[in-house]
């Protein structure tokens, strides 16, 4: 394969490990995004229970206190659902971890061998060099001796 086709190769592969590291901060952005909502809706809750024993202990209507105490069980609800929802997060992360990884390999392989065949070609050009010398050198002895 040529240089110039493992270069165009080179540089699709790290346009693909860019594409891949953005994917992988935009998921970490996400659940990161995710945890402070959890946080904001943990966080009202709490005051929604602070709320609801300060105006228990004033008194409250059976009717009143149901209604509070339904509306905690939904908050109850919605929180369930969002931890269960930060598995997916994770999740993605891991998967575009695992992917930024591959395309970073893939990327150093390429690197790897265009450099290997750098040296394997100035290598060649130092044995011709070094041939070439040779054979001017047995010229000049070959024309001394004459």
């Amino acid at each position: 394969m040529s240089n110039n086709a493992l270069n165009l190769i080179l540089e699709h592969a790290k346009e693909e490990e860019h594409q891949a590291s953005l994917a992988l901060n935009q998921a970490r952005i996400e659940r990161q995004n995710y945890l402070q909502q959890l946080q904001q809706i943990e966080q009202y809750r709490l005051d929604y229970c602070k709320q609801l024993s300060t105006r228990g202990q004033e008194g409250l209507t059976a009717s009143s206190y149901g209604h509070l105490q339904k509306f905690l069980t939904q908050l109850d609800e919605t929180l369930a659902k969002q931890k269960e929802a930060g598995h997916q997060f994770e999740f993605q992360i891991e998967q575009c971890s695992e992917h930024w990884n591959e395309v970073r390999k893939k990327r150093r392989s390429i690197e790897w061998l265009l450099e290997k065949k750098q040296t394997e070609r100035q290598k060649m050009l130092d044995r011709q060099e070094q041939k070439m010398m040779d054979e001017f050198s047995t010229l000049q002895f070959a024309r001394r001796n004459l």
